[in-house]
C-alpha cells in the first residue's frame, strides 16, 4: 500500500537555504534588476533538486553522511586531508559567520513585530536555537523547521500578492534567461544562497536518520519534490516583491527590514507585519540548521559520532551558536558580509558537488549508483556553476 506524503529532511534543506542571506540577496536582486533574474532561481531550484537527490540517496543507501563517505573512501592521504581542510573551511568557518547574520536577521524580524531593536534579542534567539538542538531529538527539529518553512511560505507569498506584481514581466523573467549589465555577481549570489554546499552534508545525514532501507528512496524523493520547490517559491516571491516595490524607482534598500518598512505605502501595515514574520522565521530556521549541518559535517569528516546527544556533536553546534551570538550582539552591519558570503558559496559549490558526484558513483552505492542521466545532469550543474564562478571572479577583478 502506497504511503501518503509527509514532509521530511528536504524541509530542513529548504529551511537552511531560506535564511536572512536569501532574503537580503533576493531583495537586492529584485530592487536592482526587477524580474529579470528570476530564471536564476529556476535554475537554482532544479540544480538543488539534482544534487540533493544524490545526497539523500547516499544517506539512505549507505546510512552515512557525505563527510563519512569522503573520509572512508578517499584513500590517498594528501587528498583526504585536502578534503578535510575544504570541508572545515567551507562549512564550519563559513557557518560561524553566517550564524551571526542568521541571528541578526531573526532579531530584525522580532524588532519589526515588537517595534524596537533590543540588544538582548540575539542572545534570546541563540538560546532558543540551543535549547532545541540540546534536546537531541531529530523528530522535534524536523517538526519545528517544517512549521517555520510553512510560516515563511504564507508570509512571503502573501506579501508578493499584496504588491500586485507585473505578471507579464514576472513570467518573462522566469522563462527567458538574461544578464543585465552588472548582474553577474547577483546571479552567483542567488545560486549560492539556494544551492548551498553545507546542505549536501545536512541532507545526507538527516536522510540516513529518517530512512534505513533503500526501498524507502521513493519517500525521500517525494519529500524532495515538494519541499525544495516550496523553498524556491519563497525566493521567487521575495525577488518579485522587491521588483514590484522598488525597481525603476528612486529608492534603495539594504535589506529585508528596509523592504518591510517601505512596503507600507503600497500594501499597508499587513505587508510590514508579514515581512517581519517572514524574516523572523527565515533567521530562526537558519539559526538551527547552520549549526546542525556544521556538526554533521565535522563529525563525519573527522570520524566522530553523529549522535545528536554526543558531546563532540554538541560542542560543534555550541561553538557555532556562540560565535553567531557574539557577531550579532556587536551589531555589525550584516548586509554586505552576507551578500559576499553568498557569492563565496557559489564559488565553493562546484568543489562540494564534485565530491558528491564521486561518492554517488562509488562501488559503496551498489545498484544505486548514478545513472548516466544523473551524471549528465550533475555535470551540467557543475559546469554552469564553474562558468558563473569564473565570470564573477572576472567581474570582481574589473571592479578591483
Amino acid at each position: 500500500m502506497r504511503k501518503g506524503f509527509s514532509f521530511g529532511p528536504a524541509t530542513l534543506v529548504a529551511a537552511a537555504f531560506i535564511g536572512p542571506g536569501t532574503v537580503v540577496t533576493a531583495s537586492l536582486a529584485g530592487a536592482n534588476y526587477g524580474y529579470a533574474l528570476l530564471w536564476a532561481l529556476v535554475f537554482s531550484v532544479l540544480a538543488t533538486m539534482i544534487l540533493q537527490e544524490m545526497a539523500a540517496r547516499l544517506g539512505v543507501v549507505t546510512q552515512q553522511g557525505l563527510g563519512e563517505a569522503i573520509r572512508q573512501q578517499v584513500k590517498q592521504p594528501l587528498l583526504r586531508w585536502g578534503a578535510i581542510v575544504l570541508v572545515v573551511a567551507a562549512v564550519i568557518i563559513g557557518n560561524s559567520v553566517y550564524q551571526g547574520g542568521n541571528l541578526t536577521g531573526a532579531s530584525m524580524g522580532v524588532a519589526g513585530i515588537i517595534g524596537e531593536q533590543a540588544a538582548w534579542l540575539p542572545i534570546v534567539l541563540g538560546g532558543l536555537a540551543a535549547v532545541l538542538l540540546w534536546r537531541g531529538s531529530y523528530v522535534l527539529l524536523e517538526r519545528v523547521l517544517i512549521g517555520l518553512v510553512l510560516l515563511m511560505s504564507l508570509t512571503f507569498v502573501a506579501s508578493f500578492l499584496l504588491v500586485q506584481p507585473d505578471w507579464m514581466a514576472f513570467f518573462k523573467g522566469l522563462l527567458v534567461p538574461s544578464l543585465p549589465t552588472g548582474s553577474v555577481l547577483t546571479v552567483i549570489a542567488l545560486i549560492g544562497t539556494t544551492v548551498v554546499p553545507y546542505n549536501l552534508f545536512l541532507h545526507a545525514a538527516s536522510s540516513a536518520k529518517k530512512w534505513q532501507q533503500p526501498e524507502q528512496l521513493n519517500e525521500a524523493r517525494r519529500d524532495l519534490w515538494v519541499s525544495i520547490p516550496l523553498g524556491g517559491l519563497i525566493s521567487v516571491a521575495i525577488v518579485s516583491t522587491a521588483a514590484a516595490a522598488f525597481f525603476g524607482k528612486a529608492l534603495s534598500i539594504e535589506g529585508a527590514a528596509d523592504l518591510s518598512q517601505s512596503l507600507r505605502p503600497l500594501a499597508g501595515d499587513w505587508a510590514t507585519w508579514l515581512m517581519a514574520l517572514g524574516l523572523f522565521a527565515a533567521g530562526l530556521s537558519s539559526s538551527i540548521t547552520a549549526p546542525l549541518a556544521s556538526a554533521y559535517a565535522l563529525s563525519g569528516i573527522l570520524g566522530r559520532s553523529g549522535d545528536l546527544k554526543g558531546l563532540p556533536f554538541r560542542l560543534t553546534w555550541i561553538g557555532i551558536i556562540t560565535i553567531g551570538v557574539i557577531i550579532a550582539s556587536l551589531q555589525i552591519k550584516p548586509v554586505t558580509v552576507i551578500w559576499f558570503a553568498q557569492v563565496a558559496n557559489g564559488l565553493l559549490l562546484p568543489i562540494m558537488a564534485l565530491f558528491l558526484v564521486w561518492a554517488c558513483n562509488h562501488k559503496m552505492m551498489g545498484g544505486y549508483r548514478n545513472s548516466w542521466r544523473q551524471n549528465a545532469l550533475a555535470l551540467v550543474v557543475v559546469l554552469v556553476a564553474v562558468g558563473l564562478g569564473v565570470r564573477s571572479v572576472g567581474a570582481a577583478l574589473q571592479l578591483w
